[in-house]
């Protein structure tokens, strides 16, 4: 038997990969108007549990209240929808 046919297959784990939290847009939702999300806002309100290495809000959902968003990273259709509702998406 060969010896590569022997050897345990094991899988690489890359020490320089970030976990980053996707959120939809809806989530934002629950927010008053003209508020300042933030991460911690969102680990207080129960929306993201552990941030991990950051979080990303995601484009899914409508957004109809005018907010401050301060996170790590934005998708292109998030960015536009917050801007459309008046409000303002900030990256940290």
């Amino acid at each position: 038997m060969p010896l590569y046919r022997r050897l345990p297959k094991r899988g690489f784990t890359n020490r320089n990969s970030k976990t980053i939290v996707g959120i939809n847009v809806e989530a934002l939702e629950r927010f008053d108007n003209d508020a300042v999300v933030t991460v911690e806002t969102l680990m207080e309100c129960g929306i993201v549990k552990n941030p991990r290495d950051g979080v990303k809000i995601l484009g899914n959902g409508e957004l109809t209240k005018k907010l401050t968003v301060k996170v790590n990273a934005f998708s292109e259709g998030a960015k536009t929808k917050i801007e459309a509702a008046g409000g303002s998406a900030e990256g940290i």
